[in-house]
C-alpha cells in the first residue's frame, strides 16, 4: 500500500516495492545452514550500536541454549577464547578464503572443551585464550563444533556469526553466503528525517541547529545555504518483530544521487567511524571531512551536502533497499527560502581542527589531540568548575560528548592530595546529572594520566571503599553444585576476582556479563564431593580495594 502525505513545504511519500533478491554468481561462496532449524535472525550485519557496527548476523535459537553448531564448510579451528565479553568464542578458518567468528556459546566440544579447562586452572583465569596450530583442528561441512549459548555480554540465546575475508581481514556481510535459505519480502521503513544546516553556512527554518521531521509532519521546511540530510530507517524480516540496519540507502536531490551507503563491509579499525556517520539514530546523508568509512559514498563533489541558493523547491528522494533487494522510498521537498546565516562566533582557543594537531592547555589540565581523531572542526564549550575542597577541578571540554576516533593523552592536575596512596585516585567521566564513571589513570608528579576518547566532562575522584560481595542461594550449594556470587562496585568496578575451595583454586566465571554474576560448577573431579568445604572468595575493584569473605559448605 501506498500513501502520500502533502504538506505545507514538506512532501513525503513512503511505499513499499518487493524487488527480487540480489543477483548471485555461480561462483559465489555458499555455507551451510549452521542449525538444523530453519533460519530466523534477532540481528543483522552493520546495525547501528554504541561505538561499533554490529558485524555480524544474530541467529535465533528459538529461546534456548545447547543447539549444535555446524561448521559451514571444510576448514579449521583457528582460535578458541573464552572472554566476559563474547563468551566462549570459536573463530574457523574455511577452505574458501573466508573465515567466521562464533560469539556466546555455551560450550564446546572434545578435546577443545578439556584443552580449554586444563588452561583455565593452569593460568587461573576465567578468560583465556588458545591459538593452535593450522590444521590441528580440521573441520568438515556440517560437523558439529560447539554449542550455542547465552555467555559473555548477551540478552538472550542466540548464536553471532561473524564471516570475515581471509585475504583482507574485512567484516563482511554473511546473508549472502545463505542466499537460498532465507526468505523476506518486507521492504526498510523509515521512521523520520533530520536536517543538519552546516555551522556558520546554512539554517533550516531559519535555524542554525539539528530538526527532525516525522513522516506525518505537518509544518514546511525551509532552508538556506548548505545542508546535510539523514534518515532514521530500519529494516524488517517475514514472520519476526525484530528490527534490523538498513543495508543500502541512496539519497537524490532534484533528480541526482548526492549519496549513498552499502552497509556490506568493513574494518575492524573503521568501527568508530559510526560515531561520524550517526546521530543518534539518524543515519547522515554527508559525510564529515574526516570520516574515512569506506561503506560511505558522495557522488556530488561536496561530501553530500546540499547546497540551497535558489528560491525553489528541492526534491529529496531515499531509497531504502535490504540485502535481498526489497525496497521503499521516502520523498521530501525542501523549500529555499533566502535567510540570513549567523556568523560563527567562538573562541579561538577553543576552535579545534580536524585535519591539525590541537592542544589545550589550562590551569591544571593537558590535552593533545593527534591529527586524525577529529571528525570534523569542534567549536568547544569550554567550562570549569570546582569548590575548593575538592581534589581536582571538574573539566567540561564541551557540553556535549564529541567522540574521538582515538584515545588521546589527557592530564589533570590535584588541587589537594589527601590520601598518600596515589593508587586510590581515578579520573572519572561526568555525566550531565552529576554521575561518575571511571576512566582509570595513573598519578604521575600531581597529576593524574589517562586516556581518553571522547571530549566530555573530567574530574579525579578517591575510591576507598571496598567491593560488596553477597552471596546467592548459598543454602542451595550444596544440592547444586553451583556457588553463585554477586558483585558490584559503585565507583571503579570490579577488576579481578579469585576463589579457592580448601585451599586450591576453584574456576570462577561469569558466564553471562549482563546478569553479571560470578559462579563456580562444582566437579567431583577437583572437589572432593561427601564432606563439608571452606570456600574463600575475593574481589577486587579499580583502585584495588578487596572484599575476602570465606564460607563453609557440603557437598
Amino acid at each position: 500500500m501506498k500513501y502520500i502525505l502533502l504538506l505545507c513545504g514538506l512532501f513525503v511519500y513512503f511505499g513499499n516495492i518487493s524487488a527480487k533478491p540480489f543477483a548471485v554468481s555461480e561462483d559465489t561462496v555458499r555455507f551451510i545452514n549452521p542449525f538444523a532449524h530453519s533460519i530466523t535472525f534477532s540481528g543483522n550485519f552493520g546495525e547501528l550500536r554504541a561505538n561499533h557496527f554490529h558485524g555480524g548476523l544474530d541467529f535465533k535459537t528459538g529461546g534456548v541454549t545447547g543447539k549444535p553448531v555446524r561448521a559451514l564448510a571444510d576448514g579449521y579451528i583457528s582460535r578458541i577464547r573464552v572472554t566476559h565479553g563474547s563468551g566462549y568464542v570459536l573463530d574457523v578458518v574455511y577452505n574458501n578464503g573466508y573465515s567466521t567468528i562464533n560469539r556466546h556459546l555455551e560450550a564446546f566440544v572434545g578435546d577443545i572443551a578439556r584443552r580449554v579447562e586444563d588452561l583455565q586452572y593452569e593460568q587461573e583465569s576465567w578468560e583465556v585464550e588458545i591459538v593452535p596450530e593450522a590444521g590441528e583442528y580440521p573441520v568438515k561441512t556440517g560437523q558439529i563444533i560447539a554449542y550455542s549459548g547465552n555467555t559473555g555480554y548477551s540478552f538472550g540465546p542466540h548464536l553471532h556469526l561473524d564471516v570475515i575475508e581471509t585475504a583482507t581481514e574485512d567484516y563482511v556481510d554473511p546473508l549472502p553466503f545463505f542466499a537460498g535459505q532465507v526468505k523476506d519480502h518486507t521492504a526498510p521503513r523509515a521512521q523520520g528525517i533530520m536536517l543538519f544546516p552546516q555551522r556558520g553556512r546554512g539554517v533550516v527554518n531559519g535555524k542554525t541547529t539539528r530538526q527532525t521531521f516525522g513522516l506525518n509532519q505537518t509544518t514546511g521546511i525551509t532552508a538556506w545555504g548548505e545542508i546535510g540530510a539523514g534518515i532514521r530507517a530500519y529494516d524488517y524480516m517475514d514472520g519476526v518483530h525484530n528490527r534490523y540496519g538498513v543495508h543500502t540507502v541512496i539519497l537524490e536531490v532534484d533528480g541526482q544521487e548526492v549519496f549513498r551507503s552499502v552497509v556490506d563491509r568493513f574494518a575492524y579499525d573503521e568501527n568508530r567511524y559510526i560515531n561520524s556517520w550517526t546521530y543518534g539514530q539518524y543515519m547522515k546523508s554527508f559525510i564529515d571531512p574526516g570520516n574515512r568509512l569506506r561503506l560511505l559514498h558522495a557522488s556530488n563533489g561536496n561530501r553530500g551536502l546540499v547546497t540551497i541558493d535558489e528560491e525553489r523547491p528541492y526534491r529529496f528522494v531515499y531509497t531504502l533497499r535490504d540485502a535481498l533487494g526489497n525496497e521503499s522510498k521516502v520523498r521530501f521537498t525542501v523549500q529555499g527560502h533566502r535567510s540570513e546565516i549567523p556568523v560563527v562566533e567562538h573562541r579561538e582557543k577553543y576552535h579545534f581542527r580536524w585535519d591539525k594537531v590541537n592542544y589545550l592547555q589550562e590551569p591544571g589540565l593537558e590535552l593533545v589531540l593527534p591529527r586524525g581523531v577529529l571528525y570534523e572542526d569542534a567549536y568547544l564549550n569550554y567550562a570549569v568548575r570546582g569548590d575548593s575542597g575538592d581534589i581536582a577541578f571538574t573539566y567540561q571540554l564541551n557540553d556535549r560528548n564529541i567522540p574521538l576516533h582515538k584515545a588521546c593523552n589527557l592530564r589533570i592536575g590535584l588541587r589537594h592530595r589527601p590520601l598518600a596512596d596515589s593508587t586510590k585516585y581515578y579520573v572519572a567521566s561526568v555525566s550531565a546529572k552529576g554521575s561518575k564513571y571511571n576512566m582509570g589513570g595513573h598519578y604521575v608528579n600531581g597529576y593524574m594520566e589517562v586516556k581518553v576518547r571522547d571530549l566530555a566532562t573530567y574530574t579525579v575522584a578517591i575510591d576507598t571503599v571496598p567491593p560488596i560481595l553477597t552471596p546467592v542461594g548459598q543454602a542451595g550449594w550444596g544440592r547444586t553444585g553451583r556457588i553463585v556470587f554477586k558483585a558490584k562496585d559503585a565507583q571503579t568496578g570490579i577488576a579481578s576476582y579469585r576463589g579457592t575451595i580448601d585451599g586450591k583454586y576453584a574456576l570462577f566465571g561469569k558466564p553471562n556479563s549482563v546478569k553479571g554474576e560470578l559462579v563456580c560448577q562444582l566437579d567431583p573431579r577437583r572437589v572432593k564431593k561427601g564432606g563439608s568445604h571452606v570456600l574463600v572468595m575475593s574481589v577486587t575493584d579499580g583502585c584495588g580495594n578487596v572484599t575476602i569473605r570465606q564460607y563453609r559448605f557440603v557437598w
